[in-house]
């Protein structure tokens, strides 16, 4: 199993305070011969007679001079998952999460929104200080 990232309180923490109940740290896939570990997934009740809503969070703190360097593993360690999970629990969504200053001063460029539409990335943008989710986009 992989350390878990230097943010991962910081984000367990926030959907806590969001109302997520955390189901899995980690979430594990078995594919075939290969276990990979997913940092959290969570569950949020929506209404009583409604099934409630599944998510699994990938938690990157891009805390390295090289963003981009970083951008590459994680896109690759996101596609990988999403594509795991969907063969074994199709009804829950895959979410990077990515620091609120890194995503205001690298993920907002073009280059980088272009990848993050092309590859249908589903990101929970958290603020580190206030232990918070600033901004969920799908």
């Amino acid at each position: 199993m992989s350390a878990k990232d230097a943010f991962h309180t910081v984000v367990k923490t926030a959907l806590e305070k969001d109302g997520w109940l955390i189901t899995h740290d980690p979430y594990t896939i078995q594919a075939g011969t290969l276990e990979l570990y997913i940092d959290l997934g969570a569950e949020k009740v929506i209404a009583a007679e409604k099934q409630g809503q599944k998510i699994a969070v990938e938690i990157k703190s891009f805390l390295s001079p090289s963003k981009i360097t970083e951008l590459y593993a994680a896109l690759g360690q996101f596609i990988i998952y999403r594509i795991a999970l969907q063969k074994k629990e199709a009804n829950r969504t895959l979410y990077l999460a990515v620091p609120s200053t890194v995503y205001n001063e690298f993920f907002i460029l073009p280059l980088i929104q272009s990848v993050i539409q092309i590859n249908q990335l589903c990101l929970l943008i958290y603020n580190i200080e206030q232990e918070a989710i600033d901004q969920w986009q799908s």
